[in-house]
């Protein structure tokens, strides 16, 4: 609970408390005017729904920028994976590429630091790996089924990271990640070539 909140509920534990003490006297002292004693409850029973309906809009405002931030940091991620997989798909048809793209690589390694799950630095830590072994001629002709295999790993922890374990609809989390890997097969590709 944050002060703004502690105050409202303080305010109309007061008005609460002072609202019943000024009844009792009111009442007693307006016994003879029951038109006064109305009118007290009316105003009292205003003021009350003045502060709640402050202490619940002030609590919805608070959950509408939790909304907001959670929908930035979702979109960030996002984009910072989009640039990895663009990325390493330039790489991968580039007959021979640069430092210039191995430089492009390690700057998304500390993006991805920043936002990524630790699921996501692991399978990228693992990628990084494969990178290093098979890029030694700067291209990776040759060792594509190991990148698509590496890449496919990663895909899996970057869609349970942006989406949750939740959005597997009808199909399981392993089955979902059997698929995906299939995917990045080179067999699957010249299958359906």
């Amino acid at each position: 609970m944050n002060i703004k909140n502690i105050t409202y509920l303080i305010l109309s534990l007061a008005t609460l408390i002072a609202g019943y003490a000024y009844l009792r006297y009111a009442y007693h002292a307006t016994d003879n005017f029951p038109f006064t004693q109305e009118i007290v409850l009316i105003i009292l029973g205003t003021v009350a729904t003045i502060f709640i309906t402050a202490l619940l809009l002030n609590k919805q405002t608070e959950v509408e920028i939790e909304k907001e931030q959670m929908v930035r940091y979702i979109e960030l991620k996002t984009n910072t994976y989009q640039q990895l997989l663009d990325l390493l798909e330039e790489m991968s048809l580039l007959e021979k590429f640069t430092d210039k793209e191995l430089i492009r690589l390690q700057f998304i390694t500390h993006k991805l630091a920043v936002i990524a799950s630790p699921d996501v630095i692991e399978e990228y830590h693992s990628l990084l790996s494969v990178i290093h072994n098979i890029s030694i001629d700067k291209t990776f002709s040759g060792d594509l089924p190991k990148l698509h295999n590496s890449l496919g790993s990663l895909t899996v922890q970057i869609r349970n990271d942006i989406l949750g374990d939740a959005s597997h609809g009808n199909y399981t989390k392993s089955r979902v990640s059997e698929i995906i890997r299939e995917n990045s097969n080179e067999g699957f590709l010249k299958k359906y070539s």
